[in-house]
């Protein structure tokens, strides 16, 4: 949420859990359901009708991942859906199948391997069409995968459509459209963020979804059970690049992202401290502790704690829960 004293009216920016969790089959999205039970909605689950289908069984396996959706077991109901792309015959029905068995709270529809703006356009009027059908009233949020030339290419333009929520880079279709280009070490660190091509995808992208407030997301770290490696790279991604998100494929990898992603505990506390004297100051400008703050850096230390709060971050009760709940 944005505090109406610091944002203008209008502008939103999408606070969301710093990792998704990929599962394609039902063994996988329950297990992931169960550690979001267990560890809170510090995590999205994305059902995957694209990559996780048996070919030629495409529309049972949607139906499949509806019912998972419609389930008591997707409790926080922080799951999203990944379709087939547009040159797919199921695509339509896939987006039809969802959002008439969970269109009120699908958390997202994830769109890949578009080679152009106008394909994405395309889907996304499409999910307009058929929620307005469905009557249903929400937006429907849009994830885009960066993962060929032409997406790259028209990556502005994608940013700048309607509905649109999330960017991710999907590092490994864009690699194999380089066609050797780019050699296979580089799917892997250190070469994920050295390679001259991918520093320039990876920044390109990040900077395409936050002049359009849109989150980017990181790709995948392939080295499955190696959480460490995992941690590394979400760090890197963070901090040297600007993804606000990084995807999962693994169950370690989850408490890893979180980790790496997560707001520093002193940062947080520096940021509660900014904005209580901000609110007695009626957002207007302060000194606190020999330094001049004023709505620019409120907004940044008001994302700041939102962050926090969606990695699970538990606050101190020292500043009183009262003044914590005005400004959460």
């Amino acid at each position: 949420m944005n505090h109406p004293a610091l944002f203008s009216e209008g502008v939103t920016f999408p606070i969301l859990p710093s990792c998704e969790h990929f599962a394609g089959n039902e063994k996988m999205v329950r297990k992931a359901f169960s550690l979001q039970k267990e560890k809170g909605p510090i995590f999205d689950v994305t059902l995957d009708c694209e990559d996780g289908a048996p070919r030629g069984k495409e529309e049972s396996h949607v139906r499949d991942m509806v019912r998972l959706l419609q389930s008591k077991e997707n409790l926080f109901k922080r799951a999203g859906v990944r379709i087939h792309d547009s040159t797919h015959p199921v695509w339509k029905m896939e987006v039809e199948t969802v959002l008439a068995g969970a269109g009120e709270y699908v958390a997202y529809l994830t769109l890949p391997k578009a080679r152009q703006v106008e394909q994405v356009s395309e889907m996304i009027e499409y999910v307009q069409e058929t929620a307005l059908t469905l009557n249903i009233q929400r937006k429907i949020p849009i994830h885009v995968l960066i993962e060929t030339h032409g997406a790259l290419r028209d990556v502005e333009k994608i940013a700048a459509l309607p509905w649109i929520e999330v960017l991710d880079f999907g590092i490994m279709d864009f690699v194999s459209g380089h066609h050797g280009a780019i050699p296979l070490t580089n799917l892997k660190s250190p070469g994920q963020f050295e390679h001259a091509l991918l520093y320039q995808a990876k920044t390109k992208i990040v900077s395409a979804a936050l002049a359009h407030g849109v989150i980017p997301s990181h790709n995948v770290t392939l080295d499955l059970k190696n959480a460490e490696q995992t941690k590394q790279d979400a760090k890197i991604a963070r901090y040297r690049f600007g993804f606000l998100r990084m995807w999962s494929i693994y169950p370690t990898q989850i408490d890893a992202i979180v980790a790496a992603m997560k707001p520093d505990h002193s940062e947080v506390g520096k940021a509660i401290r900014v904005l209580l004297a901000a609110q007695e100051a009626n957002w207007g400008p302060i000194q606190l502790e020999g330094e001049l703050h004023d709505r620019a850096s409120y907004r940044g230390f008001w994302t700041l704690v939102q962050q926090a709060k969606m990695a699970g971050h538990v606050f101190s009760t020292d500043l009183g829960v009262t003044q914590l709940v005005k400004i959460c």
